[in-house]
């Protein structure tokens, strides 16, 4: 009989202090596992804040899951039900912890005081109170559930009035509430109640950063103008597009005629779709963005086989109006934060874009002037153009993919009515479009017309 190799010393010592990490790991799991459960951040809160000034008061009235506010130590009974008798206390420490250090006010751009608790209480998660601020707030004030209730503390809603001082009810209240880490997704309904106004509603996403819940008409103007800035610059395929424009006009009066033409368009559509001129089924928005995908193709493919100044801005005119619609998306869910000033606001965000334009073109155009300077001038053009027109194309496929997914919409008199608006929205852009055509051929005579480039 053979005899069984034995394993030199230091491997058997290996092992064994192998062993004994795995079986501490081990061990530290099942020590572990029952508090990290209990701290596990949720995926999807909803927060409802109700905001209401009156007199030299302001309400804050909240509802918020308790499974979003982690780390309260709260007294329990049993097997781990809440126990109401004795929760205040721990109420008010997740109030102070979760809701008055994670939501700011202010009031004429100065940061309120630490409000009042005025009330906490816990509600089932079946309670619909929170439709209303009335329902909410009698809500609030009526009998607390009984304390002979077994519930658990993960599963409730904590309802939350809270109370700042403020110089009058007049004034310009703004709210900035970093809810962010209470979940992985954090979903704000807040409604503000302006004394003898409507009721203006918000959806917020996070932190949305500072809510100006009635802001003054320079305030909205500012806040749409850096956001239309910022959206053109951050919106890869609207700079592709830019750049498709300008690879074979790089001379100033190309791109002022270029540029004015792809502003007017896309503020038409942009206009139209803040009134509510364009459709709101859901298979639009895919619609739109494999069209502006399909824009960028296509001003690819002018460039190589080649185009002149005169019919490139018609195309700009004509994609312009696509791009709006995309504009819009953005809009769309913005447009909340513009309070009573929607016209301003849509203009400084179509001045946004503008400005966002220009910076790219003054990037741009030196940048392909450097290009050009070591590539040949065809050669060039097509080079930039294909590696554009490749992007685009498989965008177009992908948005394409998206799209085809969606149902084709029932041939009904609602369709049909959409339909024909947007004929009509159609043929009246394209007279547009012919009839500044024509202007611009009446008016510049043909030698000082812009030449092929």
């Amino acid at each position: 009989m053979r005899p069984v190799p034995r394993r030199p010393l230091r491997s058997r010592h290996r092992d064994g202090f192998s062993g004994a990490i795995a079986a501490l790991a081990c061990l530290a799991a099942l020590v572990l596992a029952p508090g990290a459960g209990a701290h596990e951040v949720p995926t999807d809160v909803t927060i409802n804040l109700f905001v209401k000034p009156a007199g030299q008061r302001l309400e804050l009235l909240v509802r918020v899951p308790m499974a979003a506010m982690r780390d309260v130590d709260v007294p329990t009974r049993g097997p781990g039900y809440l126990d109401l008798a004795r929760a205040d206390a721990a109420l008010r420490d997740a109030v102070k912890l979760w809701l008055i250090d994670h939501i700011d006010v202010f009031e004429d751009d100065r940061r309120l005081p630490a409000p009042r608790v005025a009330a906490a209480r816990v509600s089932l998660p079946s309670d619909r109170s929170f439709v209303s601020y009335e329902a909410a707030r009698a809500h609030v004030d009526g009998p607390r559930l009984p304390g002979g209730l077994d519930l658990y503390w993960s599963q409730q809603l904590l309802d939350v009035l809270l109370e700042y001082p403020i110089r009058s009810e007049g004034s310009a209240f703004a709210v900035h509430p970093r809810v962010d880490r209470f979940g992985q997704r954090v979903t704000t309904a807040l409604r503000f109640l302006p004394p003898g106004g409507d009721v203006r509603a918000f959806e917020l996403h996070g932190d949305p950063g500072l809510v100006r819940l009635d802001p003054r008409w320079h305030q909205a103007a500012l806040s749409f103008l850096v956001s239309g800035i910022w959206h053109i610059l951050e919106g890869i395929d609207h700079v592709l597009f830019l750049l498709c424009l300008v690879i074979p006009f790089r001379r100033l009066a190309s791109l002022i005629l270029l540029a004015t033409s792809f502003t007017v368009a896309h503020s038409i559509s942009l206009i139209a779709a803040a009134f509510g001129f364009v459709p709101d089924a859901l298979w639009f928005p895919p619609l739109v963005e494999t069209l502006i995908a399909a824009t960028i193709v296509y001003t690819a493919i002018e460039n190589i086989v080649g185009t002149t100044v005169q019919r490139r801005w018609m195309i700009t005119f004509a994609f312009g109006i696509v791009h709006g619609f995309g504009f819009s998306f953005v809009l769309r869910d913005e447009l909340q934060f513009a309070g009573d000033h929607l016209v301003a606001s849509l203009l400084a965000f179509n001045l946004g874009v503008e400005i966002g334009q220009v910076l790219l073109l003054l990037m741009f155009v030196p940048a392909l002037a450097l290009f050009f300077r070591h590539v040949p001038e065809r050669i060039g053009i097509i080079i930039l153009s294909v590696l554009v027109a490749h992007t685009g194309w498989h965008w177009m496929i992908e948005r394409g993919e998206q799209l085809a997914q969606f149902p084709m919409p029932a041939l009904d008199a609602a369709f049909l009515a959409g339909l024909m608006r947007g004929l009509m929205a159609a043929l009246i852009l394209t007279a547009l479009v012919l009839l500044a055509g024509g202007l611009v051929r009446r008016l510049v005579p043909p030698e000082k017309r812009l030449p092929a480039e």
